[in-house]
């Protein structure tokens, strides 16, 4: 199925520049929306563009953001001064996508890889019921037990918290090295040059590390229905972690697929066999999640305070009905591609 692509940039309430962008079915109406939220360093109009694509192709409409200091939005590579801002920039941006007239009465679900696992998750726990579904991928919701460090060191790197924030200090093994396991493909993400290859800065390592602690303490309190997939091989957030997430949500409708012999990048590293079968689960779940999903409409706008200069194309599909467009924002004119590719 062919798919429509556009980008664009909005400013949120903090007066930052991001990047987003969508890619839409364009032959109907999406069956739902689903948001991504990428991982640590990574970024979406290239990462994760093979999910935007399959998904739009199987009908639903993808929506991505570059957080602050990652991949095309502004601010310092990879700073995470604190975690609470990226959670907000995305819980702005989703909702003012539901908003749209073309999209206000569709199903609304979140796609989480990684530290992106733990982006959803605080965007559940921050509105419980107004997302219908989330699937997460290898998600980075507690520290293992193999990798967790010892509390002096943890109180050592945070008396230098506020002094040298964003010096990269935090010695780290190589994650594209460890995450991505086919060979052409790591290399692939070697060439990205959006994609931060550093090592993290100690406010963010502290951040990050701070966010993973508080979100196993509050397992329990995710209720919403969830796909969690995790490669059992995976050496960048273990196995053990899903499985923990599986057990303690009180989700009544939950699924743990566990892959044998794969990866943490299993959207995006794996042989194009591997990546087939993770997505056809994927897919499989939204569809069996979208079937007789009766959504409740988003009637009133939110005060989300993000800026709206320009506007989104409307989708082609409602393009053919009508000339007028949509109303989402950014502060660049939007590129739009269309692709039957």
């Amino acid at each position: 199925m062919d798919f429509e692509y556009q980008e664009v940039y909005i400013k949120n309430s903090r007066g930052v520049q991001l990047f987003t962008c969508r890619w839409l079915p364009v032959s109907s109406s999406p069956k739902a929306l689903v948001f991504l939220c990428h991982g640590y360093g990574m970024e979406c109009s290239g990462y994760m563009k093979e999910c935007g694509i399959r998904l739009a192709r199987a009908r639903y409409a993808v929506f991505g953001i570059d957080y602050e200091g990652h991949g095309r939005s502004s601010g310092s590579r990879c700073y995470i001064k604190k975690f609470e801002n990226i959670v907000n920039d995305c819980n702005e941006f989703f909702k003012s996508v539901c908003v749209e007239k073309y999209y206000s009465d569709k199903g609304r679900f979140l796609c989480g890889e990684s530290m992106g696992g733990a982006v959803a998750l605080l965007l559940h726990k921050k509105e419980p019921s107004f997302y219908n579904g989330a699937v997460l991928v290898a998600p980075m919701c507690k520290i293992s037990e193999k990798l967790k460090p010892h509390p002096v060191v943890v109180n050592i790197l945070t008396s230098f918290e506020e002094i040298i924030p964003k010096w990269k200090i935090v010695p780290t093994k190589d994650v594209i090295d460890s995450a991505f396991k086919d060979p052409f493909k790591r290399e692939e993400i070697r060439n990205n040059k959006l994609i931060y290859q550093d090592k993290p800065r100690l406010k963010t390592a502290l951040e990050m590390l701070r966010t993973s602690m508080s979100l196993e303490q509050s397992l329990y309190q995710v209720r919403l229905p969830f796909l969690v997939l995790h490669g059992d091989a995976d050496t960048v957030t273990d196995p053990e972690i899903s499985k923990a997430l599986y057990e303690k949500a009180s989700s009544k409708d939950k699924t743990m697929k566990l892959y044998p012999g794969m990866w943490h990048a299993l959207t995006a590293g794996e042989t194009n066999e591997n990546v087939d079968i993770v997505f056809a689960d994927i897919v499989d779940w939204l569809e069996k999640h979208t079937l007789d999903l009766v959504p409740e409409p988003i009637i009133e706008p939110f005060n989300n305070g993000i800026e709206r200069v320009d506007e989104f194309p409307a989708p082609v599909q409602s393009r053919r009905k009508q000339s007028q467009g949509s109303y989402l924002c950014g502060l660049k004119e939007p590129r739009t591609l269309h692709s039957a590719m």
